[in-house]
């Protein structure tokens, strides 16, 4: 099995790397989906400060790892690329469960990824820098700069997205190999 996971903070450049991924064949899983999911079970709308507190929620009910817990049942393709990790718990649980992973960080600025979010406006993205640089701050706490110190490759993404997708093309082919 080639397992990868990303990890990075909003905004970073991860749907892109998820998008060559696909192109390569992986079988694609992105974590905030699953957080999405729940939103929407609960009937709530899909905003920065829901997604954000049943993230926090569902980890103190269940523990740091429940999300990534909820994903190894979705994990049937033998080329597979997880997304969104958020800590070293979730790390040390994939790693407990399928054994060899490639972790593949993503980092921008926070003044690059607070511009792509303006521009990309999905309804969890944050619209004021107060409320960006809060999520960044909940983000940290759920560990995700201790995951992302441990990244096998690191990609850094401040210039073109051409650039990005040919660095992200590159590293996945590299954990095909």
């Amino acid at each position: 099995m080639k397992l990868a996971v990303t990890v990075g903070m909003p905004g970073s450049g991860k749907d892109e790397l998820v998008n060559v991924a696909k192109s390569l064949g992986f079988h694609v899983i992105k974590m905030g989906d699953l957080v999405r999911s729940e939103a929407q079970r609960r009937k709530l709308q899909l905003n920065d400060q829901n997604l954000g507190r049943i993230a926090n929620e569902e980890r103190e009910k269940h523990g740091a790892s429940i999300w990534a817990k909820r994903v190894i049942p979705l994990v049937t393709e033998t080329k597979t690329l997880i997304d969104g990790c958020r800590s070293n718990d979730e790390l040390d649980l994939l790693r407990h469960h399928f054994g060899d992973l490639v972790l593949i960080g993503i980092h921008s600025s926070p003044e690059t990824r607070f511009e792509r979010l303006s521009r990309r406006a999905r309804g969890d993205d944050s619209m004021s820098f107060e409320a960006f640089y809060e999520r960044d701050r909940r983000e940290l706490k759920f560990g995700i700069g201790n995951a992302l110190a441990m990244a096998d490759h690191m990609i850094v993404n401040e210039g073109a997205v051409q650039d990005l997708r040919r660095q992200a093309d590159e590293v996945l082919r590299e954990v095909l190999e």
